[in-house]
């Protein structure tokens, strides 16, 4: 493991946790969003998140790979997809993007947003990245404790 590895491995995890907030923000700012540009009602997004393989990051050359085999090597983003669960239905025949004929008539599709689930989803981002910038901060400090160290 080198020096800088947790350091490495606490930034991909904060980069990774700035961008689901980012998304939770965008979903929460449509919650109640019934027309896009798309067309139809605002869908939920979610970040997909995955293990860094190795080789993916730069590696340093002087350690041989033998070495830098580490448990894990961070977090990297797959992607940002669009949630396909079931639209809110509710009933509001006044509405102008009500469904004007058939079995759903005067009914509004309004996205399926849940704001519970939004800020739950919001709070665990924000403590995660609190806990990476506690990984760096303590990084820092111990590189500084062994600098003292070799005075």
């Amino acid at each position: 493991m080198g020096l800088f590895t947790s350091i490495q491995i606490a930034a991909s995890g904060m980069a990774a946790e700035r961008l689901r907030t980012d998304v939770i923000s965008d979903n929460i700012a449509n919650a109640t969003t019934t027309r896009t540009q798309e067309g139809g009602a605002f869908r939920r997004s979610r970040v997909l998140l995955a293990q860094k393989e190795p080789g993916l990051d730069w590696r340093n050359p002087f350690i041989p790979s033998e070495i830098e085999r580490g448990p894990g090597k961070g977090v990297r983003v797959m992607g940002v997809e669009k949630d396909t669960a079931d639209m809110r239905m509710v009933y509001d025949p006044t509405h102008p993007d009500a469904i004007q004929s058939g079995p759903k008539a005067g009914y509004v599709e309004y996205p399926n947003v849940n704001i519970v689930t939004e800020m739950v989803d919001l709070i665990s981002a924000s403590r995660s990245y609190e806990a990476n910038s506690s990984v760096i901060q303590g990084s820092k400090e111990m590189f500084m404790r062994a600098l003292e160290i070799g005075r």
